[in-house]
């Protein structure tokens, strides 16, 4: 123990120098450990008193971190044997190299042809549009003169473009209350890194979109979460995110139309309310809007900075769900003077992004109507097709159908959606269980599933599927599945 004691020590560094609470910093520091694969799944963590005393702190200030760390899946506590770093916070599968890949991200790091991707949600191929903006925007930044090229604010050009797409949407707006990013991850990292200090608390629902959680976590955020308007129903949820938003947390999140992972569209009444609470209680409020013109109805419902006008709102987008992943432009609008301050952050950190990629994107905003109606009407079918293809291989599995966006959340009939996902992953479909969009921990029966490649490819992931889950289950007999391909 003594040498374990010591090498994770040395390992922890200067652990305690940032600004926080002592547990959050060093439940912060330990996670990293994790997530770079310096702790390997099931290491033993030093028991509290010993660790306590080791780094000079109070005991509680272990017991704490041990805890933060439990509750977002990291660590496994048991009386008798102590703690110990997870199995799996997420299942995992090695490439090649040896390296462990998080299903999450398997789809950035080239696992190999025959492996089901259902972990990925965006398209996976450039669309026409894009090829002619692009070669349109060669034409355009062929005649530029008297420019460097850096914009941390973005180009104006495509700043003015998207000011114009929320006016369309009667949304008052100028390219003032506009920020390009590279990406709308971007943008929630810079506003993580803006408006949260080490242990403030973050609302969000209890599940929701992982790569959110990801920026919270790294500024040492504390969660809670509150049903919006699913689940118990809109008023219901509207209920409880609004008395969640009258405790003032530091930061609240929400993803209102495509929901990440449900695929719910929140009423427009829902929307007024608590745009208006957090106004009232001054919390700011993130409305993600990455998803939102993948709207099976058609027309995007409002933002929900169109129901108030004060700095409270901030919206974030992005082209890559309607576009292409590829094309790595996102965007915030909100008040000038939050725009100014992420403007200064983001010049420190890349002194602004791509100046083609946004001459593209000025082309393809101007083409939004076409290329969301070509968009939904494509997922509408594929959902509808996913939804079919379950209904015949997995009749046991529960699913609410999505109302847009590009996933449906499914509930296992029994079991543990990370152990049945490394089962999955033999069968060679990688699917992220449902604790990666829990904040706490929890929703360990759902699996979350795309239903964005062609049908031919979904029905070949449904019976890969359904094999697994019969050597998970033990249980659905040895009827054939004659779409199989292994």
């Amino acid at each position: 123990m003594r040498s374990n004691l010591d090498e994770l020590t040395s390992r922890l560094g200067r652990w305690s120098s940032g600004r926080g609470p002592l547990y959050l910093l060093l439940a912060v520091r330990i996670r990293a450990l994790i997530d770079d694969g310096e702790l390997p799944p099931g290491s033993p963590l030093p028991p509290e008193r010993v660790l306590a005393r080791r780094l000079a702190v109070g005991r509680g200030t272990v017991v704490a971190a041990y805890d933060q760390l439990q509750q977002e899946g990291k660590v496994t506590r048991r009386q008798g044997s102590g703690t110990r770093v997870s199995p799996a916070a997420l299942p995992a599968t090695r490439t090649p190299a040896g390296i462990t890949v998080n299903p999450l991200h398997q789809h950035l790091l080239g696992l190999p042809d025959d492996v089901a991707l259902l972990s990925c949600v965006a398209p996976d191929e450039p669309p026409p549009a894009l090829i002619e903006a692009y070669a349109e925007a060669a034409a355009e930044l062929a005649a530029v003169r008297h420019d460097i090229g850096y914009h941390p604010a973005g180009y104006p050009v495509l700043r003015e473009a998207l000011a114009g797409y929320y006016r369309a949407r009667g949304v008052p707006t100028s390219a003032g209350e506009i920020l390009v990013t590279n990406g709308a991850q971007q943008a929630l990292t810079l506003l993580a890194t803006t408006l949260l200090s080490p242990g403030d608390t973050v609302l969000t629902e209890p599940a929701t979109y992982p790569g959110a959680l990801e920026s919270f976590r790294e500024a040492a955020a504390r969660f809670r979460t509150a049903a919006s308007a699913t689940g118990s129903g809109p008023a219901a949820g509207a209920a409880e995110f609004g008395a969640a938003l009258t405790a003032r947390p530091a930061l609240a999140y929400l993803v209102p139309t495509g929901q990440n992972p449900t695929g719910s569209v929140m009423p427009s009444l829902v929307r007024r309310r608590l745009a208006g609470l957090a106004a009232e209680h001054d919390v700011p409020l993130i409305d993600d809007e990455v998803p939102a013109e993948l709207c099976f109805s058609g027309e995007p419902p409002p933002p929900l900075c169109s129901f108030h006008r004060g700095e409270q709102i901030i919206t974030i987008g992005s082209l890559s769900k309607l576009v292409w992943g590829g094309l790595r432009i996102g965007w915030i609008r909100a008040a000038e003077p939050m725009i100014s301050r992420l403007a200064r952050l983001r010049a420190v950190h890349d002194l602004g992004g791509d100046v083609l990629s946004q001459l593209a994107a000025v082309r393809l905003l101007a083409r939004v109507g076409e290329l969301r109606r070509e968009r939904a009407a494509v997922l509408r079918r594929r959902h509808d097709h996913l939804l079919a293809e379950m209904a015949r291989a997995l009749p046991g599995w529960s699913v609410e159908p999505a109302l847009g966006g590009q996933t449906v959340w499914v509930r296992l009939p029994h079991g543990d959606a990370e152990a049945f996902a490394q089962v999955a992953l033999r069968h060679r479909v990688a699917i992220p269980p449902g604790r990666a969009f829990d904040p706490l921990g929890g929703h360990g029966g759902f699996v979350r599933l795309p239903f964005l490649f062609p049908e031919e490819e979904l029905t070949s992931a449904v019976d890969r599927l359904a094999a697994a889950w019969h050597d998970y289950d033990g249980s659905a007999g040895s009827r054939a599945l004659p779409h199989l391909v292994l």
